[in-house]
């Protein structure tokens, strides 16, 4: 259950949960400027100037825009939900809006303290995207008088401070599994309409358009700069990858009514979504985790249940609340060690060894 000191009843509900830094939450990145400038893509000429194309052409620049009839389904749909749903709901889109603002931010950040024309340019149409993201977002929850003041937001936040090599390897994993999760949602609600609880989720299907290029422009960095595949760094990208699959079971399982109404499984569409996202990025990552090992599921659910002792431990207070963190805590960072030396697959093995996608 929801401890109600979480709750988002008012704006200032909503801009504390966006500043708010959890383990879980998402983070504002500030990055090496001069290593970035240093990019070099010409080993991906080709394919980056035809990206670039696409950006430039910028199909969805249409998209993101409501129609009048938007925030009165918004407003009526959310009034019929059961209020435990209505503050997962609200949790969503304030989390969503600090990831998305999140990118935009970064993206800014490197486009103005960067001279390369590649990654100038690249950074300023993914602002730009993120930018129509994180605005939509805001929209709906303006519907619902919890607006957020994104520029607030901007100075308020903690940054933390990323490698350029850790924003390739966690962008390209959060933008993919994105377009994953994005993917699977809209097909769900394609089939069951009648489970469509906000009009946003119409907009699914080309906005994880947006996620997926974003994904495939980290991508063609990383080709063009194959030292970033290799050695100690497949290490980095199997923390990465872990760390990304294990976020997402966590948060989707301490909001498990979200899924519910939408008629899906939490355990079933968070692996559905991992089977999708390690078919994907098998192309670029020279491994993927092992979904099916028996203890890849078992310490999920054990991760899960110390996120839950932590909060039980937050909600508490006093000393033996922290004592209760801390000892839960500890536990979670065991197992994830224990994770992290779970077996991969190599994805130089046959094709056939490999996870096939959903659909």
């Amino acid at each position: 259950m929801h401890n109600t000191s979480h709750e988002i009843n008012s704006v200032e509900d909503a801009a504390r949960k966006a500043v708010t830094d959890t383990i879980f939450s998402p983070r504002f990145y500030t990055t090496d400027f001069a290593a970035m400038d240093a990019i070099n893509i010409e080993p991906v000429r080709a394919e980056w100037d035809a990206m670039m194309a696409e950006y430039e052409g910028d199909n969805n620049h249409d998209h993101f825009q409501r129609d009048a009839a938007f925030a009165d389904e918004a407003r009526d749909l959310f009034a019929k939900l059961p209020k435990e749903l209505q503050q997962e709901f609200l949790d969503f889109l304030v989390s969503s809006l600090t990831s998305e603002f999140s990118g935009c931010v970064l993206y800014n950040e490197i486009k103005r303290n960067v001279t390369n024309p590649d990654i100038k340019q690249l950074m300023e149409y993914m602002a730009r995207d993120e930018s129509r993201h994180a605005n939509f977002l805001n929209s709906s929850l303006k519907d619902y008088g919890l607006g957020i003041d994104l520029g607030n937001l901007k100075r308020s936040k903690q940054y933390t401070y990323f490698k350029p090599k850790y924003i390739f390897y966690a962008t390209y994993l959060s933008e993919k599994i994105g377009y994953a999760r994005y993917i699977r949602i809209f097909r769900q609600f394609e089939r069951y309409p009648e489970r469509r609880f906000h009009p946003i989720f119409r907009w699914f299907q080309r906005w994880c358009n947006d996620e997926f290029r974003h994904g495939e422009s980290f991508a063609l960095i990383m080709r063009a700069n194959p030292e970033l595949l290799r050695g100690h760094n497949v290490l980095w990208i199997r923390f990465f990858l872990l760390a990304v699959y294990a976020t997402m079971y966590v948060r989707d399982h301490t909001r498990p009514e979200l899924k519910q109404q939408m008629g899906l499984d939490a355990t079933e569409y968070d692996f559905e979504v991992f089977r999708i996202t390690n078919e994907i990025t098998k192309q670029v990552f020279p491994i993927t985790l092992d979904l099916d090992h028996p203890a890849f599921h078992a310490n999920l659910d054990r991760l899960f249940y110390c996120s839950q002792r932590v909060d039980e431990g937050k909600a508490a207070g006093g000393l033996f609340g922290l004592v209760k963190r801390a000892w839960w805590s500890v536990a979670g960072v065991a197992i994830f060690a224990r994770m992290f030396f779970i077996p991969v697959i190599s994805n130089e093995l046959p094709s056939e060894t490999l996870m096939q996608p959903s659909w």
